[in-house]
């Protein structure tokens, strides 16, 4: 089959394997974690920088739904990304039906938004702006999710109203994930109270600190206070 007889979704595929970097497929693959018994256990790489994904998918931006949650469905990282980076162009530029069909396709495939870049670079940009005048419960029921990957889209859907210098939402969430075992949890949940102090209210940041510092992981406390002073840094670890 000729590249011209083949549909976008089959020639997007396929100038993605064109790029495939074995080297770096197994650099990338140590880190995301995909080894027996972390966090991304079995997951492949093709080895593709982030830079060159965003510049294929600008021939893609029209791909349909139904060839989105396909190519979100597909076995290679860099397929689910780059499906999750259309899925944000096509919300930003989107009407309402649109982006009400993207949000429910988001949800409804979270258990392909598997590792923590494929979170951070979308949650922020769909979950969190549909929700934003809407009733926000469906973030409570994901921060109670027993995936890990569910309980991360909770916390960084809220990074959108960090940005717009709200940070009612944040706390609540941040409050029900204040014990979680998960280190990418905590690096989460430490690094949306950072941007709190820094975007919304130090006052805040500071307030939720003294409330909960004595119970919460260090490793959260310390992504929380790492804008502070090394002074007040090291009062906050010692108090």
């Amino acid at each position: 089959m000729n590249l011209e007889d083949e549909t976008p979704l089959e020639q997007l595929k396929a100038e993605l394997l064109s790029l495939a970097n074995p080297d770096k497929a197994k650099q990338l693959q140590g880190f995301f974690k995909t080894g027996k018994g972390e966090y991304a256990e079995g997951d492949k790489m093709l080895g593709i920088t982030v830079p060159k994904q965003r510049n294929l998918i600008k021939n893609y931006f029209h791909l349909s739904i139904d060839e989105i949650e396909e190519l979100l469905h597909g076995a290679f990282h860099e397929e689910r990304l780059c499906a999750l980076l259309i899925m944000v162009h096509q919300f930003k530029k989107g009407n309402l039906d649109r982006q009400k069909s993207l949000f429910d396709l988001y949800l409804k495939n979270t258990r392909y938004i598997n590792n923590w870049d494929l979170v951070d670079s979308s949650a922020e940009y769909i979950v969190g702006p549909w929700l934003e005048h809407k009733n926000k419960a469906i973030l409570i029921d994901l921060a109670h999710s027993d995936s890990i990957w569910e309980r991360r889209i909770a916390i960084l859907s809220t990074f959108c109203y960090i940005k717009a210098g709200k940070a009612e939402w944040t706390l609540n969430i941040a409050k029900i994930l204040l014990n979680d075992n998960e280190d990418l949890i905590q690096k989460a949940v430490g690094w949306m109270l950072r941007e709190v102090g820094k975007r919304c209210s130090m006052i805040e940041e500071i307030n939720f600190l003294e409330q909960h510092y004595k119970t919460m992981p260090r490793t959260m406390l310390r992504y929380a206070i790492e804008r502070f002073d090394e002074i007040e840094r090291q009062r906050w670890l010692h108090k």
